[in-house]
C-alpha cells in the first residue's frame, strides 16, 4: 500500500481523534446515549380525534391523554396536534389551533355553567340540569310573549324574532342541518351557523 504525505497526515489525525475520544471516556457514548433516550411520550397515551373549536374551518385534531379510563382515574390531556388524515387541514393547524393545549389547561377557562343574578357582579356555579332548565324556561317565556302568528295583513308568518341561535362550527353538516330545522320549528328567524351551512 502506497501512502503519500497527505494520506499519512489524514490517517494520523483520524487515529489520534479516535484514541482521544476513547481515552476521555466517550468510547461508549453511543451505547449510553441509546440507553438514556426517553420513551416516546405518546406511546402510552390514548388518541382521540376531534374538531378544533376556534373557527368555521373545522380542522381535525388529535388529542392525546394519559389515564386508563378507570372510573376513579383522572385523565389528563398531554398533547394536541393536527390530524394528518383529516381532509380539511391534512395535519396543519393555525397558531390558535396549535395553542389548544394552553387553552385546555388555562386556569381561567370556564368549565361549568355559571349564572349572574340581576344587579350582581359575581357569577355563581350551577349544575348542568339547572342551566338547561333555566334556558328552556326563559326561551318559553320569551316565545310566548313575542311570537307573531300573523302579520298586519293577516298572513300566517309564525315568527319569533326576539331570540336567535348561533350554531357552532365544530359540527358536521348533518348536525348543523338538524339544528337549523329545530330553530326554524321554533319559529326563529335569526339563525346562523358559524360554518355558514
Amino acid at each position: 500500500m502506497e501512502l503519500g504525505r497527505r494520506g499519512f497526515i489524514t490517517l494520523s489525525g483520524a487515529t489520534l481523534a479516535a484514541t482521544s475520544i476513547g481515552a476521555l471516556g466517550f468510547g461508549a457514548a453511543g451505547e449510553a446515549l441509546a440507553a438514556a433516550v426517553r420513551p416516546f411520550k405518546l406511546a402510552r397515551a390514548t388518541e382521540t380525534r376531534n374538531t378544533c373549536t376556534y373557527c368555521a374551518v373545522a380542522c381535525g385534531i388529535l388529542i392525546y391523554s394519559t389515564g386508563d379510563r378507570a372510573k376513579n382515574a383522572k385523565a389528563s390531556i398531554i398533547h394536541i396536534e393536527g390530524d394528518p388524515d383529516h381532509p380539511v387541514n391534512r395535519g396543519t393547524l393555525c397558531p390558535k389551533g396549535a395553542a389548544l393545549l394552553d387553552v385546555v389547561h388555562a386556569p381561567t377557562r370556564v368549565k361549568y355553567p355559571m349564572v349572574r343574578a340581576p344587579g350582581s357582579n359575581e357569577f355563581k356555579r350551577i349544575t348542568w340540569d339547572d342551566a338547561l332548565d333555566r334556558i328552556a324556561k326563559l326561551m318559553k317565556e320569551d316565545r310566548d310573549k313575542n311570537f307573531v302568528a300573523k302579520n298586519a295583513g293577516g298572513t300566517t308568518v309564525n315568527r319569533w324574532t326576539t331570540t336567535g341561535m348561533l350554531a357552532a362550527s365544530a359540527t358536521s353538516n348533518e348536525t348543523a342541518f338538524l339544528t337549523w330545522k329545530v330553530a326554524r320549528s321554533f319559529g326563529m328567524v335569526v339563525f346562523d351557523n358559524q360554518a355558514r351551512v
